[in-house]
Order: C-alpha cells, then sequence, then structure tokens
C-alpha cells in the first residue's frame, strides 16, 4: 500500500495536533483552577487542604466518565470513522468549558454552583474520552511503518501544549491582576477563551481527510456483509492487549498529575511559596516537554518502543525521590529543574505510547481498544493520583509517601511492558490485508 505524501501526513498531523491541544487545554484549565480557585469559590471550608480535596474530587469525576466516552467514541469510530467522532468531541469539550466561565459561585448560587460544575466536568471528561483514541489513530493509520513513533507522538504533544497554553494564561492573569480581581472575574476569562479556541479547532479538523486503514477496513465489513460489536470484540480477542494497555498508562499518569497538579498544592500549602512559582516552573516544563516528545517518538523508530518507554517508567521511579528533595530548597530555578527534568522522563514513556498503543489492535476495534485501555488506566491512575497526594501528604506531613506512590506505579508499568511485545516498524495494514485475503475467491 502506497505510504502518503509527506506534506499531506504534516497537515493532518497540524490539525491533529491542533485539535488535541485545545481539548486538553480545556482539561488541564480545569486541573490548575481546581488548585487555585474552585477550592476557595466553589468549596469553601476553613481548612484550605479540605477545599482542595473536594475541588479535586470534581477533577476526578471527569476521570470517571472518560472511560465511558471512550467506549461510546471508540464504538461509533470504529463503525463511523474516526473524523467524525472527533468533531463532536471537540464541540463537547470547548463548550462544557465556556459554559464553566459563565458559572455562578457558592457565595451566589449555594450547592447549585459546585453541582453544575461538576456536571460540566463529566461532559469534559466524556469528550475528552473519546479525543485521545482518534486523535493518535488518524495519525498513526495515516503515517508511514518506518516513522510511526516520531509521527503519532505530535499528537501526544497536545498534553503539554494544553497545559503549557492553560498554564500560561492563568500565569499572565495572576500576575497582572490583584487575588481579589483574579477571583472575582479574572478566573473566568480563560475558560471563556475556550470558545474562541473551539472555532479554530474546528475550522482546521473540519480539513482532516478520513483514515485510509479504517476506509478499507469499512470496505472490507461491507463486502462481507458484517455487523460487528467493536467492545465486545475488544474483551472476547484483544483482552491481553487492554490489560497490558492499562499497565503501561499507570506511571505516565500518576507521575505527569503529581508533576503539574500536586506540585501546585505542594508548593503553596507545604513550602508556602507564592502560586506564580509552581505555576513557572509547569510552564517552563511544559514547553520543554512540548519538544523533547517527538524526539522520543523518533527514537522509538529507531531502538524500539519498549526500551525508550522502560527507559521513562525506571526513570521515573527514582526521580519521585528527587523531584521532592528539590522542590524542599524552595528556590525557583531548582523547582523548575525538578518539574522540567521530570516532565522529560515523563516524556518518554508519552512520546512512543502512541504509535505502541495503536500497533496493539487490529484495524476493527482499534478505536475501541485504545480507548478503552487508556480511559481505564485513567480512572486506576490519573484520577486519584492529586486526591491520593493531597491524602499522603496530609497524613503523613513527608513527601516520601508519595514518592512510593510513584514508584510503585512505575514497577506495575515495567511489568506491564515486559508482558507486550515490541511492535516497532509493523504494518497497520497488515490486519486488513490478512483478512481481504481470506475471504477472496
Amino acid at each position: 500500500m502506497s505510504q502518503p505524501h509527506r506534506s499531506a501526513i504534516a497537515k493532518i498531523v497540524g490539525a491533529s495536533l491542533i485539535g488535541t491541544t485545545i481539548e486538553w487545554y480545556d482539561f488541564f484549565l480545569y486541573t490548575s483552577a481546581a488548585a487555585l480557585v474552585f477550592n476557595k469559590l466553589f468549596f469553601p471550608t476553613a481548612d484550605p487542604l479540605t477545599g482542595t480535596l473536594l475541588a479535586f474530587l470534581t477533577y476526578a469525576v471527569g476521570f470517571l466518565a472518560r472511560p465511558i466516552g471512550g467506549l461510546v467514541f471508540g464504538h461509533f469510530g470504529d463503525r463511523l470513522g474516526r473524523k467524525k467522532l472527533l468533531i463532536v468531541s471537540l464541540v463537547l469539550m470547548g463548550g462544557s468549558t465556556c459554559l464553566m466561565g459563565v458559572l455562578p459561585t457558592y457565595a451566589s448560587a449555594g450547592v447549585a454552583a459546585p453541582l453544575l460544575l461538576t456536571l460540566l466536568r463529566l461532559v469534559q471528561g466524556f469528550a475528552l474520552g473519546g479525543e485521545w483514541g482518534g486523535a493518535v489513530l488518524i495519525v498513526s493509520e495515516h503515517g508511514d511503518d518506518r516513522r510511526r513513533g516520531f509521527w503519532a507522538s505530535w499528537p501526544q504533544c497536545g498534553a503539554p501544549g494544553g497545559n503549557l497554553l492553560a498554564t500560561a494564561v492563568l500565569a499572565i492573569l495572576s500576575a497582572t491582576q490583584s487575588d481579589a480581581t483574579f477571583m472575582s472575574w479574572g478566573w473566568r476569562v480563560p475558560f471563556l477563551l475556550s470558545g474562541v479556541l473551539l472555532l479554530i479547532g474546528l475550522w482546521i479538523r473540519l480539513a482532516v481527510a478520513e483514515s485510509p486503514v479504517f476506509l478499507a477496513a469499512q470496505r472490507q465489513a461491507e463486502a462481507r456483509a458484517e455487523k460487528h460489536v467493536p467492545v465486545v470484540d475488544v474483551f472476547r480477542n484483544s483482552w491481553r492487549q487492554v490489560l497490558i494497555t492499562i499497565g503501561a498508562r499507570m506511571a505516565e499518569n500518576v507521575s505527569y498529575y503529581v508533576i503539574t497538579a500536586f506540585i501546585l498544592v505542594y508548593v503553596t500549602t507545604g513550602l508556602h511559596l507564592p502560586k506564580g512559582v509552581g505555576l513557572t516552573a509547569v510552564l517552563i516544563g511544559s514547553a520543554v516537554h512540548f519538544v523533547t516528545i517527538p524526539l522520543w517518538g523518533a527514537l522509538s523508530d529507531r531502538v524500539g518502543r519498549r526500551p525508550v518507554y522502560l527507559f521513562g517508567a525506571i526513570g521515573m521511579a527514582v526521580w519521585g525521590f528527587a523531584f521532592f528533595a528539590l522542590l524542599d530548597t524552595k528556590s525557583s530555578p531548582v523547582i523548575v529543574l525538578a518539574a522540567t527534568v521530570g516532565l522529560v522522563l515523563h516524556g518518554a514513556m508519552y512520546g512512543p505510547q502512541a504509535a505502541f498503543f495503536a500497533e496493539q489492535f487490529p484495524t476493527r476495534v482499534r478505536y475501541t481498544g485504545l480507548s478503552v485501555g487508556g480511559q481505564l488506566s485513567s480512572i486506576a491512575a490519573g484520577a486519584v493520583a492529586p486526591l491520593i497526594a493531597v491524602a499522603l501528604f496530609s497524613a503523613w506531613h513527608s513527601t516520601v509517601p508519595v514518592s512510593l506512590y510513584v514508584a510503585a506505579m512505575c514497577l506495575i508499568t515495567v511489568i506491564a511492558l515486559l508482558a507486550a511485545r515490541e511492535t516497532r516498524g509493523e504494518s497497520l495494514h497488515d490486519d486488513v490485508e490478512a483478512e481481504t485475503a481470506a475471504v477472496s475467491p
């Protein structure tokens, strides 16, 4: 099968990257706001840590909706196509985030305020559950086999790109406004900005072509008059790959939210430093993270997916202890270093992840398998990571238990990777071509 022209795949990658950046901007904006704003405006309590825990509970609710979104979007994405579902996910995410910017606070609406906030967070999670799998697949299935790790890593840059954008907007507002002004109305600006980003993302994403691998699989299914239920097929024939996907994401999920979300809590509440110190560290770290993810993806094309992923998981287990030791210096440059190195190690897992996971599943259930496995891990890992980190720190008044928690998740990831097969260079067309040959006269 012919490989796509370089300019064509670059266009697809660009459209996918911009879309995922917007979606992650919306999702991470909530994460930062939960640590800095929502704990006071929607969950006011006498104890700052208790308010933060309550805010992070609504943050976790978004993760609970992600597997449902992955299941629904995966099912229809494997039946109707990747592109249609990516457009729906973008509209849901952008719309719900924009509405957060006009919500009343607890002071004016009472208990209705956190309830509405939680409802919109559910919509966010549902949308993101379908976004990630579709975005990485539409690039993976357009790209060539030899450089898939590099091309498929670019949609992954949407995570640090979105975090970078969200953190930058919050940092600018907090630096140019007084605390009173920021808490009064300034925090709403980044959420309303999502409406503008939504229009830009839709314009770009509508121009993306459907995956040729999916179209081939769809023609094959139509020729065989075949009706299949992707989620049933996944758990019947690909359950091992689903478990590997869940396990492989544990270290990546937990470490990311400890570095980018819990750091804001620890720097302000534990070290009693200005919130700008933590925001700046995440901002600079995310910029470096954005640049290095494609480099790790490219390296996985040369040496394999598993070696690069294993390096990131083992390195993160060690860095989890050094991370807090560096934060405890209370030196702004050292705190930036701690966050940046941590995110570079995270990139070693995140860079090859898209191609690695896509190569685990056959085309007919790839969207479903990738989304379900990836989003189930988001509940077990990402959803509870800030909650567990805050609870451990609150109970022990020490960061050592948090570091041990990160190390334990890294161990699970190492075990999952050792159970997986190396997939570098595998063709995503092979399963379609093999099945077509099998039914040809």
